[in-house]
């Protein structure tokens, strides 16, 4: 399959410092996201953050299992990477940007390429709506925890 080259942009009711945490906190993900079915920290860096993520997602017509690297510019940027996995590649970032004390503009951009055969409507609904649907759930975290 050829890569889906996706971006996504959206501004959450919520500070930059809790936008990162939620990013941050791997071990959460299958609560709020939809897909996500397991997540499992391998390996931190040496300000304890996950730098190698074992991610499992149920995508209907199969489960994917991968691994990727994360590398950190926070606040303002996270980047992820496929070390491996079920897929051929991943390669992604969030970037955050303040626009006051309570909002953020959120941006997820990620390029992925399944490496599996997937029938073309299917295959197109997967590109459409995997990245926005993650990044609205990503949103919904970001916002439930604000108003906490």
């Amino acid at each position: 399959m050829a890569e889906a080259d996706q971006s996504f942009t959206t501004d959450v009711d919520a500070s930059i410092d809790i936008c990162c945490a939620v990013l941050l906190d791997f071990d959460r993900y299958p609560q709020w996201s939809g897909p996500m079915t397991g997540v499992r920290v391998l390996e931190r860096d040496a300000e304890g953050r996950a730098r190698q993520v074992e991610m499992t997602l149920d995508m209907k017509i199969r489960n994917v299992r991968y691994v990727l690297e994360y590398t950190y510019d926070l606040p303002a940027r996270a980047h992820w990477r496929l070390v491996e996995g079920d897929v051929s590649g991943i390669d992604g970032s969030y970037t955050f940007e303040r626009i006051d004390d309570a909002h953020t503009r959120v941006t997820c951009r990620q390029t992925v390429d399944l490496g599996f055969w997937v029938p073309g409507p299917l295959r197109r609904l997967i590109e459409r709506q995997a990245l926005r649907d993650s990044v609205l759930e990503f949103k919904g975290e970001a916002e439930r925890r604000s108003r906490a």
